[in-house]
């Protein structure tokens, strides 16, 4: 289960509310809103949703991108990026790591 209810093959069911909300929907509500992306392996990127696909290929604006390395976490700044659905392991919508 997850925080929204238990999901099921048709969507997430809402906490609130009642009815369904698919992960598409919710994407899609995050559009204009900051988001945290954590990819598979040693990436995370945060930055404002302008747009994705099908596919969850996705636009972003104002990202910035964490690698964690053997020497510790380097950032990097980009102004805009079309970031690869693929490798995403978890998005959080108005996330932030917050690091120090």
């Amino acid at each position: 289960t997850s925080a929204l209810g238990p999901a099921s093959a048709a969507g997430v069911t809402m906490a609130q509310g009642g009815g369904q909300l698919l992960p598409l929907e919710l994407i899609d509500k995050c559009i204009g809103s900051k988001i945290w992306i954590i990819m598979k392996g040693d990436k995370e990127i945060v930055g404002t949703l302008r747009g994705f696909d099908d596919y969850v290929n996705m636009v972003l604006d104002g990202v910035t991108e964490y690698e964690i390395t053997s020497e510790g976490r380097r950032a990097y700044h980009l102004d805009q990026i079309l970031l690869n659905g693929n490798n995403v392991a978890i998005m959080i919508p108005g996330g932030d790591p917050k690091y120090t």
